[in-house]
């Protein structure tokens, strides 16, 4: 019962925030989406979407790859979810400017999806898996309303030293604010960077030709005033830290990420790597 209490509060917790935090997404969906396109390619690249298959798409966000998988389909459609009915929101006025009828919304938790047993043809799910409630609940979901023969992809986001995007400022705000250490297990960015957690975990609900690979990306926010606008409206955890801090010390961190930035990026453009890892398997 005190588990139960505690995913619940947990998904509360991110069904606010995502809401709260829509528009700052809706704002910088361009270059989101610019950002994180290797690893939705690579996610419909494994899944190869055809005909009149059956799609669902968990943490959907804004609506990616939900939506190009979508246009990929003759027939077929995909049901897009997320546990935040704002975000969602996006995602229809994003398919409606793109003439993408095939879709349904759904607002529900990955680990307890409100589907029946051998529904969906594939599944996609770009960086849900870290924030879920309970990883391992939400992978037995699944698989669980996943057909035989079933292929599911989904992404991660690979171990901090390949992410300086934002540890840069996480790392910052550790210095000079006193946050509280993460439980292991609990939601966060890198919970699933672990070597082999995906894979285990996949292969101990019952998914079979299990693979990983590793994806580059990009943030190209070009100036460093973008970036921090950018992180300080969208990242919910950054801002959290930041709003327990005073004034002085938010810009204290902000000189120190800006520094940070500006020597990595001597020449001006800023265009940061990131790492992610796409995990596929079959029912």
């Amino acid at each position: 019962m005190k588990l139960q209490l505690e995913l619940e509060q947990i998904r509360e917790q991110q069904e606010v925030s995502w809401n709260k935090f829509s528009s700052g997404w809706r704002k910088w969906d361009d270059l989101v989406m610019d950002f994180l396109r290797p690893v939705g390619n690579e996610i419909v690249r494994m899944l190869n979407p055809k005909g009149n298959i059956e799609v669902l798409d968990i943490a959907s966000g804004t609506g990616e790859p939900g939506l190009t998988i979508a246009s990929m389909l003759n027939g077929g459609n995909v049901k897009l979810t997320d546990v935040s009915e704002n975000m969602l929101v996006i995602a229809f006025e994003n398919a409606t400017k793109r003439g993408i009828n095939n879709i349904d919304i759904s607002v529900c938790d990955a680990c307890e999806l409100p589907f029946d047993d051998n529904t969906f043809d594939a599944i996609s799910c770009r960086f849900g898996f870290m924030f879920f409630p309970d990883m391992l609940l939400a992978a037995k979901e699944m698989i669980r309303v996943l057909k035989p023969g079933g292929r599911i992809a989904t992404s991660v986001w690979d171990v901090r030293e390949k992410n300086f995007w934002v540890t840069v400022i996480m790392d910052a705000i550790n210095r000079n604010i006193d946050t509280p250490a993460p439980l292991p297990g609990a939601p966060g960015m890198f919970r699933c960077a672990q070597h082999g957690l995906m894979l285990d975990l996949f292969s101990h609900v019952g998914f079979k030709n299990i693979s990983q690979n590793e994806i580059a990306g990009k943030l190209n926010c070009k100036t460093f005033d973008v970036f921090w606008k950018f992180q300080t409206e969208v990242a919910a955890p950054i801002v959290a830290a930041l709003e327990k801090a005073d004034h002085v010390v938010r810009e204290r961190i902000k000189m120190e990420v800006e520094q940070a930035v500006m020597q990595k990026y001597s020449e001006g453009n800023i265009a940061f790597d990131s790492s992610a890892l796409v995990i596929y398997g079959e029912k």
